[in-house]
């Protein structure tokens, strides 16, 4: 990364934190945890209209769009959790099975580290328990 670079993108970063303090100086205390529970998980039709085959119909249908959504996420790690947990309700609600999301969480430690796998299993388990699914 060049010097001018790195001043344009510190400069992005603090014109954004400017702005969320005077849109809603609250933000700034803003806790993401727990955020996800604002959200419910859209129903099964829905996922499919908006990330399967409905507008891309040669393309991937919304479970398997969800498994490789985990999977990125997973990679990233603990900065991402509260979209993982969203994703990992989503993606039962699409008709993946606990043991696919296990194994696509399971493939990223490849690429993310075993930190980064350990965390996303942990937290799909939560998801498990949550959602009151039942293990294959």
């Amino acid at each position: 990364m060049t010097d001018e670079f790195t001043r344009m993108f510190k400069t992005m970063v603090e014109q954004g934190q400017d702005m969320v303090r005077a849109f809603n100086p609250g933000l700034e205390s803003l806790q993401v945890k727990g955020f996800e529970t604002l959200f419910p998980t859209m129903p099964k039709d829905m996922m499919e209209l908006w990330f399967g085959k409905t507008f891309n119909r040669e393309g991937l249908d919304a479970r398997t769009r969800l498994l490789v959504t985990i999977a990125a996420l997973t990679v990233l790690g603990a900065q991402a959790e509260p979209q993982l947990r969203l994703t990992i309700r989503h993606a039962l609600e699409a008709g993946a099975t606990q043991r696919e999301i296990a194994e696509v969480i399971w493939q990223m430690s490849l690429f993310g580290g075993l930190p980064a796998m350990t965390r996303a299993l942990e937290t799909a388990q939560g998801v498990f328990a949550e959602t009151g699914e039942t293990s294959e």
